[in-house]
């Protein structure tokens, strides 16, 4: 068993990327733009090696009925279902401008739909989202389909829709089971409607069940966030999601709801995480990597141990590295060597379908030394393993020459125990797993230039 020690963890404690992707998305520029997310999808349309790998599908659905202070997703609260009628309206029509260019009958292996609360939609419209996708793109046997549900928006006869539609994977908001957490967040929902759920879930044959938690919420400590661990591996999901909440008020509304002084201590924070860390090591959860944590047998946890984890905007994934078309406001997607974000508000958004036009407001094509640093920062991100010469083959580079600014900086992270460096390449130890963030940071050419890193979370 690995043991983290809080002194590790305070000395990483800093703020950085999650590096769902690279370059991040505060590096997208509105230089690029509709015109240049089209030729995109032109090109994958008629390249016979784009055309052969499945895309993967996000759907951006960002209305709730409730606020949850501790938010940061793009959503907007409403108790009126006729707004996502509407929303839906206009999704159909996104979905036609992309056929248009990329061709009807793309093959998808992956297919999220995140929040806000994608289940705020009512049972029908559910249904009409599918129905739409399913006219437009053909769903693989054998594909990663998950949603995000809001417990307190469902029951079992929906979980059955879900199933029925085709969802084979939930992802169940819980956060903390602490009612005093919950009320200082306006997120109530009690620990056994969410045991009920799983329950249920199980019976109906979801292939994997995962469970958002959060520590660092207001009125959280380290005993209490104990109960909640407790009663996590009593619930034994598939798969964990442990997220360090970062306090940013200014740049996110909802969270000026929180009271600033009934925030848990840095020191509190650092022995949640450790005792995180010990309780589902103990319960038998593999570490995938990047606050995730999966059962042994769990398809993520495999994918780890046969080097064949993938990492994109919606995380972990154990489909192969492919394109991915976001829909929906701020959606963001990756086409080719380039990225894209669709617009913020639901006034833009519906502008610029009805002006006929993608909702496309920014994005960024990669540079050579984008695509290498990205090979890099993936290949420690999933395999937790960087070999030279496959690289260097690849990208026709000295890696040695090429990183040798990175490769002294690594130089006190092995010191620490956290890699090893040889002169086949560099390997995370099983230690480093927990500050792999920090050190795919050392290849972050962006990062490295810019010392103004506040508006990241902390990497613990």
């Amino acid at each position: 068993m690995t043991v983290v020690t809080t002194e590790l963890l305070r000395r990483f404690d800093v703020p950085g990327p999650r590096y769902t992707s690279y370059p991040t998305a505060d590096r997208f520029v509105e230089a690029f733009g509709e015109r240049e997310y089209i030729l995109a999808l032109q090109q994958r349309r008629v390249g016979s090696v784009a055309k052969a790998m499945p895309l993967s599908l996000y759907v951006h659905i960002p209305f709730c009925e409730s606020l949850c202070y501790y938010c940061a997703c793009n959503k907007i609260i409403t108790r009126h279902p006729e707004r996502a009628e509407v929303y839906l309206r206009y999704l159909s029509r996104e979905i036609d401008l992309h056929t248009a260019h990329c061709g009807v009958g793309q093959h998808v292996s992956q297919l999220h739909f995140g929040g806000g609360t994608p289940t705020f939609l009512t049972d029908d419209g559910l249904r009409e989202l599918m129905g739409m996708l399913r006219r437009s793109f053909v769903l693989v046997p054998g594909g990663e389909y998950s949603i995000e549900v809001d417990p307190r928006t469902v029951d079992e006869a929906r979980l059955g829709l879900l199933a029925e539609l085709g969802f084979n994977r939930l992802s169940f908001g819980v956060q903390d089971f602490d009612p005093e957490v919950q009320k200082a967040v306006h997120r109530i929902q009690p620990a056994e409607k969410v045991f009920a759920l799983v329950d249920a879930a199980r019976k109906l044959g979801f292939e994997s069940v995962n469970v958002d938690l959060i520590y660092g919420l207001p009125r959280q400590t380290p005993e209490s966030f104990d109960r909640t661990l407790e009663q996590v591996a009593e619930l034994r999901p598939d798969r964990i999601a442990l997220y360090a909440y970062a306090h940013l008020p200014e740049r996110f509304k909802s969270q000026r709801r929180i009271i600033t002084a009934e925030l848990p201590m840095a020191s509190a924070k650092v022995s949640m995480l450790a005792r995180s860390l010990d309780v589902f090591q103990e319960a038998g959860y593999v570490y995938v990597g990047m606050d995730h944590f999966a059962l042994p047998d769990d398809a993520l946890a495999v994918a780890k141990r046969q080097g064949r984890l993938h990492r994109n905007f919606q995380g972990y994934s154990t489909q192969p590295d492919c394109d991915l078309i976001g829909l929906g406001v701020s959606a963001i997607g990756r086409v080719g060597a380039t990225y894209s974000q669709n617009v913020k508000t639901l006034d833009e958004y519906y502008d610029c379908i009805n002006q006929g036009h993608l909702p496309v407001v920014r994005g960024l094509a990669l540079t050579k030394d984008d695509l290498v640093r990205r090979a890099v920062i993936m290949a420690l991100m999933c395999q937790g393993e960087l070999l030279f010469e496959p690289l260097e083959q690849s990208w026709l580079i000295d890696f040695r020459s090429y990183f040798d600014a990175e490769l002294q900086q690594l130089q006190e992270m092995a010191a620490q125990g956290l890699v090893k460096i040889s002169d086949e390449g560099v390997e995370v130890t099983p230690m480093g797993w927990y500050f792999v963030r920090g050190v795919a940071m050392v290849f972050d050419k962006y990062l490295q230039a810019d010392r103004n890193r506040a508006r990241f979370s902390r990497i613990i």
